[in-house]
């Protein structure tokens, strides 16, 4: 099973859960993919991914985190043992969403989210600052990301398999050319 957790401010809508979807629906394994809608709350968040992943079996179950997604992912994998495909990972989010206070749009849809001052010692609350066996690790970090730099991924994630990216963006919108990757790193052909 592949746990998709999308980005800040994102949905089960975003154009890399749906490629994902896709690629599993055309092999016949749609059921095999889960994005819940994660809350804004990172503590709540956490407990809806754990409550989630607790419904498969680790050996069985793959996590993609896209930014702040990877970020939560990289807690998960941490906690249980599995795989985890980190798609431009956001590396110190309760530094860098400070200021997103406040009520935000959410992309692909016409909701809107509150983000609280708390939630960033939430996210904190959540931090790895290191990684163990990394070779449960595939990083997928674009040169052009906006938002996050590429070499603080590379570095947080060292050692890791890792894809980078030249040039591409945040959202990496040619991530269709890596789907097949990702789905053989989840362990599915």
């Amino acid at each position: 099973m592949i746990l998709y957790l999308h980005g800040f401010r994102s949905s089960p809508q975003s154009k890399k859960a749906q490629l994902l979807r896709s690629a599993l629906a055309a092999r016949g394994r749609e059921d095999d993919f889960v994005c819940p809608q994660l809350p804004a709350s990172p503590r709540a968040a956490a407990r809806l991914i754990d409550a989630t992943a607790r419904l498969e079996d680790e050996s069985h179950l793959a996590l993609v985190g896209s930014s702040l997604g990877g970020y939560y992912a990289t807690w998960l994998a941490e906690r249980t043992g599995c795989r985890a495909v980190l798609l431009n990972p956001a590396i110190t989010p309760f530094e860098d969403l400070r200021d997103h206070v406040g009520v935000q749009p959410v992309f692909f849809s016409d909701q809107t989210v509150e983000i609280k001052p708390e939630y960033m010692d939430e996210l904190r609350a959540l931090d790895t600052p290191t990684i163990t066996r990394p070779e449960r690790y595939f990083l997928i970090a674009a040169t052009g990301d906006e938002v996050i730099d590429w070499r603080t991924m590379a570095a947080k994630y060292a050692g890791c398999r890792q894809r980078i990216i030249e040039g591409s963006d945040h959202q990496i919108s040619d991530f269709a050319d890596y789907v097949d990757e990702v789905l053989a790193f989840c362990g599915i052909g």
